[in-house]
Protein backbone atom coordinates (compact mmCIF):
# COMPACT_ATOMS: atom_id res chain seq x y z
CA UNK A 1 0.00 0.00 0.00
CA UNK A 2 1.36 3.42 -1.25
CA UNK A 3 1.66 6.05 2.07
CA UNK A 4 1.09 9.24 1.42
CA UNK A 5 4.48 11.81 1.41
CA UNK A 6 4.29 13.70 4.41
CA UNK A 7 3.63 17.57 4.20
CA UNK A 8 4.02 19.98 6.41
CA UNK A 9 0.76 21.49 7.81
CA UNK A 10 0.14 25.05 6.71
CA UNK A 11 1.82 27.70 9.23
CA UNK A 12 -0.74 29.87 10.66
CA UNK A 13 -0.97 33.42 10.37
CA UNK A 14 0.98 35.36 12.22
CA UNK A 15 4.59 34.26 14.14
CA UNK A 16 5.17 30.83 14.77
CA UNK A 17 4.88 29.62 18.46
CA UNK A 18 8.77 28.61 18.52
CA UNK A 19 9.77 32.85 17.46
CA UNK A 20 6.91 34.00 20.01
CA UNK A 21 8.88 34.97 23.06
CA UNK A 22 7.57 36.49 26.10
CA UNK A 23 8.50 39.67 27.11
CA UNK A 24 11.42 39.83 29.20
CA UNK A 25 11.25 40.64 32.79
CA UNK A 26 13.74 43.35 32.42
CA UNK A 27 11.28 45.38 30.46
CA UNK A 28 8.22 44.31 32.46
CA UNK A 29 10.35 45.59 35.48
CA UNK A 30 11.47 49.08 33.87
CA UNK A 31 8.06 49.67 32.92
CA UNK A 32 6.88 49.31 36.72
CA UNK A 33 10.05 51.27 37.64
CA UNK A 34 8.89 54.35 35.50
CA UNK A 35 5.62 54.73 36.87
CA UNK A 36 6.76 54.57 40.16
CA UNK A 37 9.16 57.07 39.26
CA UNK A 38 6.68 59.34 37.43
CA UNK A 39 4.39 58.74 40.44
CA UNK A 40 6.39 59.52 43.20
CA UNK A 41 8.16 62.52 41.08
CA UNK A 42 4.19 64.59 40.99
CA UNK A 43 3.48 63.68 44.42
CA UNK A 44 6.87 64.98 45.94
CA UNK A 45 6.16 68.24 43.99
CA UNK A 46 3.83 70.19 46.31
CA UNK A 47 3.30 73.97 45.28
CA UNK A 48 2.30 74.33 48.89
CA UNK A 49 6.10 73.86 50.54
CA UNK A 50 9.34 74.67 49.33
CA UNK A 51 11.21 73.13 46.72
CA UNK A 52 14.27 70.85 47.67
CA UNK A 53 14.73 68.93 44.28
CA UNK A 54 18.02 67.05 45.81
CA UNK A 55 15.85 65.49 48.55
CA UNK A 56 12.99 64.51 45.94
CA UNK A 57 15.63 62.80 43.91
CA UNK A 58 17.44 61.15 46.72
CA UNK A 59 13.23 59.94 47.32
CA UNK A 60 12.83 58.79 43.96
CA UNK A 61 15.76 56.72 44.11
CA UNK A 62 15.52 55.58 47.76
CA UNK A 63 11.92 54.12 46.85
CA UNK A 64 12.66 52.41 43.75
CA UNK A 65 15.76 50.40 45.48
CA UNK A 66 12.83 49.66 48.18
CA UNK A 67 10.28 48.76 45.77
CA UNK A 68 13.19 46.58 43.82
CA UNK A 69 14.27 44.72 46.80
CA UNK A 70 10.70 44.57 48.38
CA UNK A 71 10.21 42.61 44.83
CA UNK A 72 13.49 40.55 44.97
CA UNK A 73 12.16 39.09 48.01
CA UNK A 74 8.87 38.64 47.22
CA UNK A 75 10.58 35.97 44.38
CA UNK A 76 12.66 34.76 47.63
CA UNK A 77 9.24 33.83 49.74
CA UNK A 78 7.48 32.12 46.57
CA UNK A 79 11.11 30.23 45.99
CA UNK A 80 10.87 28.95 50.21
CA UNK A 81 6.63 28.56 49.95
CA UNK A 82 7.10 26.11 46.51
CA UNK A 83 9.94 24.34 48.58
CA UNK A 84 12.51 24.71 45.87
CA UNK A 85 16.06 24.74 46.29
CA UNK A 86 18.23 27.59 45.88
CA UNK A 87 18.94 29.85 49.15
CA UNK A 88 20.66 32.86 49.75
CA UNK A 89 22.54 32.62 46.47
CA UNK A 90 19.16 32.09 44.86
CA UNK A 91 17.33 34.98 46.66
CA UNK A 92 20.61 37.62 46.02
CA UNK A 93 20.45 36.84 42.12
CA UNK A 94 16.18 37.34 42.38
CA UNK A 95 16.96 41.08 43.81
CA UNK A 96 19.78 41.30 41.84
CA UNK A 97 17.49 40.74 38.78
CA UNK A 98 15.02 43.43 39.64
CA UNK A 99 17.88 46.31 39.25
CA UNK A 100 15.67 47.77 35.48
CA UNK A 101 13.13 48.89 38.34
CA UNK A 102 16.12 51.11 39.96
CA UNK A 103 17.59 51.68 36.60
CA UNK A 104 14.17 53.08 35.06
CA UNK A 105 14.08 55.60 37.94
CA UNK A 106 17.65 57.23 36.68
CA UNK A 107 16.13 60.00 34.04
CA UNK A 108 13.60 60.94 37.23
CA UNK A 109 16.30 61.62 39.61
CA UNK A 110 18.68 63.20 37.07
CA UNK A 111 16.46 65.71 35.80
CA UNK A 112 15.48 66.45 39.97
CA UNK A 113 19.49 66.96 40.44
CA UNK A 114 19.70 69.29 37.07
CA UNK A 115 17.24 71.39 39.23
CA UNK A 116 19.25 71.63 42.22
CA UNK A 117 21.99 74.16 41.17
CA UNK A 118 18.69 76.48 39.82
CA UNK A 119 19.26 75.78 36.11
CA UNK A 120 15.47 75.47 36.47
CA UNK A 121 12.59 74.75 38.83
CA UNK A 122 11.85 72.04 40.19
CA UNK A 123 8.33 71.86 38.85
CA UNK A 124 9.63 72.39 35.23
CA UNK A 125 11.54 69.48 36.01
CA UNK A 126 8.95 67.30 37.06
CA UNK A 127 7.00 67.98 34.37
CA UNK A 128 9.51 67.54 31.83
CA UNK A 129 10.18 63.66 33.74
CA UNK A 130 6.55 63.11 33.03
CA UNK A 131 6.76 63.54 30.01
CA UNK A 132 9.91 61.85 29.16
CA UNK A 133 9.09 59.09 31.42
CA UNK A 134 5.81 58.74 29.14
CA UNK A 135 7.65 58.84 25.89
CA UNK A 136 9.66 55.62 27.54
CA UNK A 137 7.01 53.71 28.84
CA UNK A 138 5.19 54.35 25.27
CA UNK A 139 8.47 53.39 23.48
CA UNK A 140 9.04 49.98 26.02
CA UNK A 141 5.31 49.06 25.36
CA UNK A 142 5.85 48.84 21.90
CA UNK A 143 9.54 47.39 22.04
CA UNK A 144 8.03 44.63 24.16
CA UNK A 145 5.24 43.73 22.05
CA UNK A 146 7.80 43.70 19.07
CA UNK A 147 10.03 41.02 21.23
CA UNK A 148 6.96 38.80 22.00
CA UNK A 149 6.19 38.41 18.46
CA UNK A 150 3.30 41.12 17.95
CA UNK A 151 2.66 42.44 14.53
CA UNK A 152 3.55 46.56 14.38
CA UNK A 153 -0.06 47.68 14.70
CA UNK A 154 -0.34 45.23 17.82
CA UNK A 155 2.94 46.53 19.03
CA UNK A 156 1.81 49.99 18.47
CA UNK A 157 -1.41 49.69 20.26
CA UNK A 158 0.31 48.04 23.16
CA UNK A 159 3.12 51.11 23.09
CA UNK A 160 0.01 53.75 22.86
CA UNK A 161 -2.02 51.58 26.28
CA UNK A 162 1.58 52.20 27.94
CA UNK A 163 1.68 55.97 27.06
CA UNK A 164 -1.52 55.96 28.58
CA UNK A 165 -0.56 55.16 31.71
CA UNK A 166 1.97 57.98 31.53
CA UNK A 167 -0.66 60.38 30.23
CA UNK A 168 -2.69 58.74 33.46
CA UNK A 169 -0.27 60.50 35.99
CA UNK A 170 0.01 64.16 34.45
CA UNK A 171 -3.68 64.08 34.09
CA UNK A 172 -3.68 63.86 37.74
CA UNK A 173 -0.93 65.85 38.18
CA UNK A 174 -2.37 68.73 36.55
CA UNK A 175 -5.68 67.97 37.92
CA UNK A 176 -4.38 67.47 42.15
CA UNK A 177 -2.35 70.61 42.24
Amino acid sequence: MHEPAAHPSPEPDGPRAAERRLPEPRLLSGVYGLVLASALAAALDSPDEQTSPGSDALWVLLTAVAAAAAHGYAHVLSHRMSAEPGGLVAGLRAMIAEWPVVAAAVPTVVLLLLAVPDWWTEASAVEVALVVNTLILAGWGMWTARRAGRTWPASLRAGAGDMLIGLVIIGANAVIK
